[in-house]
């Protein structure tokens, strides 16, 4: 559940991993200040770090639910953040959470459900001491940027899978888990859009206000993650307009395959109408029937009967009923 407990100094060097215990020690240092990562901690842990930390009750509630819409609330002197993530797990796309806690002097993130790893943006933010040296807020930053990122190749997964499908609606055969594909499709794109939209109010907000928690020379990083998110909202309302198309083509495709059976079960029964009338009308048994008499009668009757049903034919054919 604790994945990292590290302390930085205000140059940005790692100083050292701590224990639970060490952190309100650490924290008395204004040179210093503390990472700490949890993945799915349960609620004594939550409450020790509430200790530590001086946290709210309403956000270590929240963070222990992990049933929250993105946001950002702020506590006295300590921001709240929740934010979605997103993995593909075995093929398909999975939803988690992350809450993050920023104080003056500590950054705590709090992972539950689908979610990669912090440790590569920890990994990058310890490589340059310079950026680290921002702050808290940087750490911030890069795990927002990283979990903006983690979206880009899930829509690229998205925007490959929607090709494959516009193929297959316009081939000849229905296929009933073409529809099916789409409508799944269309569902995780939905909860897609839920996770990624809410993200450009958020960001707008840390990029804009919160002077006493973000660092100034923070903000043009955020700016840029807003931008990415924004590119992201946008590809997301574009594919759910595709796939509503598609949807509505789809159905659309198979209304038109259904007329044409139609068309042709009418162009046959047409055709075989006139050699029914023909036998009906000779087998109605009249003892007067000229016809009957003459000696070709018969073949004359077959022949015509024939030369109608090959005319009817022609003329079906052109009209494309056949």
């Amino acid at each position: 559940m604790l994945v990292n407990c590290v302390a930085y100094s205000r140059d940005g060097r790692k100083v050292a991993d701590l224990t639970l215990d060490a952190i309100s020690e650490v924290l008395k240092d204004p040179q210093r200040f503390v990472w700490v990562g949890l993945c799915e901690p349960d609620e004594a842990l939550l409450s020790k770090l509430q200790e530590e930390f001086g946290l709210h009750d309403l956000a270590i509630e929240d963070a222990h639910r992990a049933h929250q819409r993105p946001k950002i609330e702020i506590y006295d002197d300590t921001l709240f953040i929740v934010l979605h993530t997103a993995q593909v797990v075995q093929g398909k796309i999975e939803f988690g959470e992350t809450h993050l806690f920023l104080g003056q002097n500590f950054l705590l993130t709090v992972r539950h459900g689908a979610s990669l790893s912090y440790a590569a943006p920890r990994k990058s933010c310890e490589q340059t001491c310079e950026l680290m040296a921002l702050g808290p807020s940087y750490a911030l930053y890069a795990v927002v940027d990283f979990i903006v990122d983690n979206f880009l190749p899930i829509v690229g997964t998205f925007k490959e899978e929607l090709q494959e499908l516009e193929q297959e609606i316009f081939e000849d055969t229905f296929k009933r888990e073409v529809i099916q594909r789409l409508y799944l499709l269309k569902r995780e794109l939905v909860t897609l859009r839920l996770a990624v939209s809410p993200m450009q109010d958020i960001l707008n907000q840390l990029s804009r206000f919160h002077g006493k928690l973000i660092n100034d020379e923070v903000r043009p990083y955020l700016r840029d993650v807003y931008d990415h998110a924004a590119r992201i909202s946008d590809a997301t309302n574009t594919m759910g307009e595709l796939l509503s198309s598609a949807m509505n083509v789809n159905l659309a495709m198979v209304s038109v395959a259904q007329n044409e059976v139609v068309k042709r079960l009418a162009g046959w029964a047409g055709l075989l109408a006139a050699p029914t009338l023909v036998a009906s009308w000779y087998g109605m048994n009249f003892k007067n029937m000229p016809e009957l008499g003459t000696e070709y009668g018969y073949f004359v009757l077959l022949g015509l009967t024939v030369a109608v049903c090959v005319g009817l034919y022609v003329v079906l054919r052109r009209a494309k009923w056949l």
